[in-house]
């Protein structure tokens, strides 16, 4: 299981963006609403969490960034142990081991509520919405209602990957902050220094992770290894072992086997993504299973389809475009 970014202490996300949060609650300017923008893995979970903990009281400790605290301080430990009073997360829920597709209005509806109440424990009371590209329009629509009457001593956070999604009218509403990409040499460094895998095993997830840190730390986990190992080995073999292919389905079940099978296709879109750059001009059938690739896990999980069958189709659409190219 990956790591969640309420568990994250060390990693420093932007100290750029830290910076500029601290100026404004330094200076009394602290804005009611944050728009948390940049490519998914790219902090803004963390950041938000690092920035609750500093609302909420935690003690600063300047050895883990600007923003940083110990995870054994007590605030920390309270919202780490998902129980602090004055801290509100809504985020896709999960119901009978799968992860619902989207952040419905009625988990929405408990922000109003949220903030109608005087912090308990601390100076104010906050809400994370991780991802707001989550919510459904209504679910939308409650969020904008509490936005346009910001409540006092109440401060958002939201996370976008994709801030272009959301209402324009929820975005003016926000101040945004930008998390750039991590440059390879920066992500090789986090690599090494958090997972103490070698140079040039660094350099390699650092290439594939796109600039996000949570892809390269998530890449770098011994699972998802094994996964792009696997994925580039089908892409590159001639015809797919299918007794190889059935074991590895047999344990999508659950909720650990919706992640193996979440991150297994990811790997498996990258590695045929890879694939049709390096065909170049050649590569137009590589690319068309990408994108038909990528699109497959939204259109599966919208429609409830079984992960085996899905990794199946996706394993037999491969054997076509090779069969073809």
């Amino acid at each position: 299981m990956s790591e969640h970014p309420r568990d994250r202490f060390d990693l420093i996300p932007d100290a750029a963006a830290e910076a500029a949060f601290l100026d404004a609650v330094d200076k009394g300017r602290l804005h009611h609403a944050w728009l948390l923008c940049g490519v998914e893995g790219s902090g803004k979970a963390s950041f938000a969490y690092r920035a609750a903990r500093r609302l909420l009281g935690a003690t600063p400790d300047p050895s883990r960034g600007l923003l940083g605290t110990r995870p054994d301080d007590a605030v920390a430990r309270l919202i780490t142990a998902q129980s602090h009073p004055d801290l509100l997360i809504l985020e896709r829920a999960v119901e009978g081991g799968k992860t619902k597709k989207s952040i419905s209005v009625d988990q929405a509806r408990d922000l109003p509520e949220f903030f109608s109440k005087s912090p308990s424990q601390a100076r104010y009371r906050v809400a994370i919405i991780d991802a707001a590209d989550d919510l459904n329009l209504n679910a939308a629509n409650a969020l904008l209602k509490v936005l346009e009457e910001p409540p006092e001593r109440g401060v958002l956070f939201l996370v976008t990957h994709a801030p272009g999604r959301l209402l324009a009218t929820i975005r003016s509403r926000c101040r945004r902050l930008a998390f750039p990409v991590w440059p390879p040499h920066a992500l090789e460094e986090l690599v090494r220094n958090r997972t103490g895998v070698p140079s040039a095993e660094a350099a390699r997830i650092a290439a594939m992770a796109s600039g996000s840190p949570g892809q390269a730390l998530a890449l770098a986990s011994g699972a998802t290894l094994e996964a792009d190992q696997l994925a580039q080995s089908w892409v590159a073999a001639d015809a797919v072992d299918r007794a190889e292919a059935m074991a590895v389905a047999d344990k999508f079940r659950g909720a650990e086997g919706q992640e193996r099978f979440e991150t297994l296709m990811d790997r498996l879109i990258a590695a045929v993504k890879v694939r049709a750059l390096e065909e170049g001009k050649s590569g137009a059938r590589w690319a068309e299973l990408w994108e038909r690739l990528s699109e497959l896990p939204d259109r599966a999980a919208a429609i409830n389809l079984d992960r085996a069958d899905v990794l199946a189709g996706a394993l037999a659409d491969l054997q076509r475009t090779k069969a073809r190219a």
